[in-house]
C-alpha cells in the first residue's frame, strides 16, 4: 500500500515520489470537490500528488470549504502531496487545463473532473493498464449510476474491444467510423457493458473511443508532445470540446483507450460549463 493508515497519520515522514499527478480543474461545486477528493483518499497502491486549481470568483475560494480542506488533510496525512491554487481570471477550459498541465512533473498525469468519484483500485488498474498498452492515454468514462435500470443496448452496439487489449493510433473526426462511437459513454451503458463481459475484479478490458470525458490518464510526455492544451489562446473564454481536440492529436500518434469497467462516477451535478457554442475540436483541428 501506498497510502498511510490512520496508525501512521501522525508519522512525519515523506511518501514515495509520485508516479501520477492527479490535475483537478475546478470552479464553484465545493460538495462535489470534497466527494472528488474523498475518492482520491481511498486509492491505492500508487504514489499520487494531487493539484486543484480554483477559478471561483469572490472571496473564497472552493477548496476553503471545511469539507475540502478535512479530505485535503486526510489525502497529506496518507502521504499523499496536495497543492492548492487560485488561478484568475478564467480564460477558458483549454487555458486551465493547460496552466495545470505546465504544473504536473510527474510522468503520468490524471486530468479529473471536479465531480466524478472513483471507485477504490481505479487509479491502480488505469495506471497498470496504460503500462501495459503502452499507449496516450487511458479513459474512464463517467456513469450515472441513477441510470442503471435504464438499458439501452442500441447505444452499445458500436463497442469494440482491442484485440489483446494492443492499442493502435487511430484517427477520429466527425463523420469517421469511430466517431459513432460516442453513445457508448451515455448514462450507465459502461456498468451495463462490464456486467455482459463478465470482467474479473480487478481485471480490465481496453475498448475503442471516439474520446473520454471526465476521468483521463495521460502518458505526461506523449500529452506534451503532441502540445497538450497549447492551443487554449486560440479559443474564446466560453467553450467546449477543448478535452477531445487534445485526445485527438494524442491518438493520431500514441493510441488512446477507454477502459472496462470503469470506476468514475458523475455525481450528475449540473455543469458549469453552459455555453457550448464553440466547439474546440472543429477550432483547432479544422473539421
Amino acid at each position: 500500500m501506498t497510502r498511510r493508515w490512520s496508525g501512521e497519520w501522525a508519522l512525519d515522514t515523506a511518501g514515495d515520489e509520485p508516479a501520477v499527478d492527479v490535475l483537478i480543474p475546478s470552479y464553484g461545486r465545493p460538495a462535489e470537490l470534497a466527494v472528488t477528493l474523498s475518492g482520491l483518499a481511498a486509492q491505492d497502491h500508487v504514489p499520487f500528488r494531487v493539484l486543484v486549481s480554483d477559478q471561483t470568483e469572490g472571496e473564497d475560494a472552493s477548496y476553503e470549504q471545511p469539507a475540502v480542506r478535512a479530505m485535503v488533510r486526510v489525502l497529506e496525512a496518507q502521504g499523499h502531496p496536495v497543492q492548492l491554487v487560485r488561478h484568475l481570471p478564467r480564460r477558458g477550459l483549454a487555458e486551465h487545463r493547460n496552466y495545470l498541465l505546465e504544473l504536473s512533473s510527474a510522468p503520468l498525469v490524471l486530468f479529473l473532473d471536479n465531480d466524478v468519484w472513483l471507485e477504490p483500485g481505479s487509479l491502480d488498474r488505469m495506471t497498470r493498464a496504460i503500462r501495459a498498452a503502452r499507449c496516450g492515454f487511458i479513459g474512464s468514462a463517467v456513469q450515472g449510476l441513477s441510470y442503471l435500470e435504464d438499458r439501452r443496448p442500441h447505444e452499445r452496439t458500436e463497442l469494440a474491444l482491442w484485440p489483446d487489449d494492443e492499442v493502435m493510433p487511430e484517427r477520429i473526426r466527425p463523420g469517421s467510423e469511430g466517431f459513432a462511437r460516442w453513445p457508448l459513454h451515455n448514462a450507465a451503458n459502461l456498468a451495463h457493458a462490464a456486467a455482459e463481459l463478465a470482467v474479473p475484479p480487478g481485471g480490465w478490458r481496453l475498448y475503442r473511443v471516439a474520446w473520454v470525458g471526465g476521468c483521463v490518464l495521460f502518458d505526461r510526455e506523449a500529452l506534451v508532445e503532441c502540445g497538450g492544451f497549447d492551443f487554449w489562446d486560440k479559443l474564446p473564454p466560453e467553450h467546449a470540446g477543448e478535452d477531445v481536440a487534445a485526445q485527438w492529436r494524442v491518438m493520431e500518434r500514441h493510441g488512446g483507450a477507454g477502459i472496462i469497467p470503469s470506476g468514475a462516477v458523475h455525481l450528475e451535478a449540473p455543469t458549469t460549463v453552459v455555453d457550448r457554442a464553440i466547439d474546440a475540436a472543429h477550432v483547432i483541428l479544422g473539421q
